[in-house]
């Protein structure tokens, strides 16, 4: 649940101004680790990222984990927004 609040609302924020190597890289990150909870791990800062997933599409989600602005973030983004124009 946790990474899917995670990586859906990074999605949501994200995919629409991330370069085709940034869309690699972030697919990558999201089908080739054999267990989810290293990516929520690496993006919390509770372990340490591999090298080979050391890129800036994780900076871009550790940033967004930190939440700064303290949004509420309890349930996943609806699915229109991989259908939108982007802004």
């Amino acid at each position: 649940l946790e990474n899917c609040l995670l990586l859906g609302l990074f999605a949501k924020e994200n995919l629409n101004r991330m370069s085709e190597r940034q869309l690699n890289l972030y697919d990558r990150l999201i089908n080739e680790p054999s267990n989810d909870w290293d990516i929520y791990y690496w993006a919390t800062e509770a372990k340490p990222t591999p090298a080979v997933f050391e890129n800036d599409v994780m900076a871009m989600l550790r940033e967004f984990a930190k939440n700064k602005n303290r949004e509420q973030r309890l349930r996943q983004p609806d699915l229109e927004y991989l259908f939108e124009s982007p802004r």
